[in-house]
């Protein structure tokens, strides 16, 4: 049982809601670009390709960070 102080309101998000849950867009922007339309042999393969995907997002810290972006957050 979880104990919530009297000073925090929890605010359960809906499900798949990428707006209030930047990482959703993300994991989309990989799966459309790197991860799709794709047949893995083995689980290794899986891995090995979800590893490069990842690697390919970091090595590109501008791409996170408009995809993490949100016009009301920032006053756009």
């Amino acid at each position: 049982k979880l104990t919530v102080p009297p000073n925090i309101t929890l605010l359960p998000l809906p499900p798949r809601s990428p707006e209030l849950n930047p990482v959703e867009n993300v994991w989309q922007f990989m799966r459309n670009t790197w991860l799709s339309n794709r047949i893995f042999k083995t689980y290794d393969d899986i891995v090995d390709i979800a590893c490069h995907a990842w690697n390919q997002l970091t090595d590109q810290p501008w791409r996170i960070m408009s995809l993490g972006l949100r016009d009301w957050a920032h006053g756009s």
